[in-house]
């Protein structure tokens, strides 16, 4: 299996919170740039941030490389989104091809930014029955890996994310099979999108313990112990994922209690990262004391299990 390659000092034994990109507060606070990111973030107790590149992947190398710096002296842990119009399995050949090069550039940037997981959209059906859609993205897939491969890159660990919107790919199985294309993928279970795109039907501690137990029984412990998380409050209608809410929001789930419960008893140690709509770090942080009331509660009923 390959090794998860966050340095030791930015890998606590639980798992990493952070937003999603930079949250009202961040600004409101008189913030303006990313490179004070990190510390705002160390200064809230918060240990991840996932460097937006939805719209494209912007970031040069000397920006890039001073965000490192910043996030290193603050021991954040940086992924990277990639852009959300990245389409695995297109029609069009043409396409598929951008749809590599946008994630080479994207594990580019987080190599830059001193991380080593990159975000994947899988896109549109282009067409096609699911079937062959999701076996045509993860060629695409494939032929991403091996061009990271052949710039130096393999330490990089693309993440294809689960998909709130039923009629696009991304659905569990789904994005179980890209990752079985190679062993460095890590899944990013989007709980927000899973809850969304099966109606409600990821809002409790046992669809959520189940969903977790797929992850394992299909990839192995290892990568379902680190794998990457979204999460957030999600509206849906009978398509799915409609928008992103915040955690005021008491109309829509999924509740984050049960999933840092569960975190907690299983020893995971994923990556945590917030999408709420503009109240993500505050978010970030209230998984995080969901989390830390967990393990506590856990060591109570017995002081003496492993740390």
């Amino acid at each position: 299996m390959a090794n998860d390659h966050f340095s030791a000092e930015l890998r606590p034994a639980g798992p990493l919170f952070g937003p999603a990109g930079n949250s009202e507060a961040f600004y409101e606070q008189g913030y303006r740039t990313i490179l004070q990111a990190p510390g705002w973030l160390e200064g809230m107790g918060l240990t991840a941030y996932e460097y937006q590149c939805g719209h494209g992947v912007r970031v040069g190398e000397d920006a890039a490389r001073a965000i490192k710096a910043k996030a290193a002296e603050h021991g954040v842990a940086v992924s990277l989104h990639a852009p959300y119009y990245i389409s695995l399995a297109s029609a069009d050949p043409q396409k598929r091809e951008n749809s590599v090069e946008y994630i080479f550039r994207s594990a580019q940037a987080v190599d830059w930014l001193g991380g080593n997981r990159v975000v994947v959209h899988p896109g549109g059906l282009g067409g096609r029955p699911r079937a062959e859609a999701a076996a045509l993205a993860a060629q695409t897939l494939r032929k991403a890996q091996e061009a990271l491969d052949a710039q130096g890159l393999s330490h990089i660990r693309l993440c294809p994310e689960t998909m709130g919107k039923i009629n696009q790919l991304g659905d569990l199985d789904e994005v179980l099979g890209f990752c079985r294309v190679d062993e460095r993928f890590l899944p990013c279970i989007d709980f927000g999108h899973m809850n969304a795109r099966t109606l409600g039907g990821v809002n409790t501690r046992e669809a959520m313990a189940a969903l977790l137990d797929r992850v394992a029984d299909a990839l192995g412990q290892e990568r379902a112990r680190s794998l990457h998380i979204h999460f957030s409050k999600i509206a849906y209608s009978k398509g799915g994922e409609k928008c992103h809410l915040t955690f005021a929001d008491t109309s829509f789930g999924p509740d984050p209690a049960p999933l840092m419960a569960l975190l907690a008893e299983r020893g995971y140690t994923p990556v945590v990262i917030c999408e709420s709509a503009g109240t993500q770090a505050a978010d970030a942080l209230a998984m995080k004391r969901l989390y830390e009331r967990a393990a506590e509660a856990l060591l109570e009923e017995n002081p003496f299990q492993p740390a």
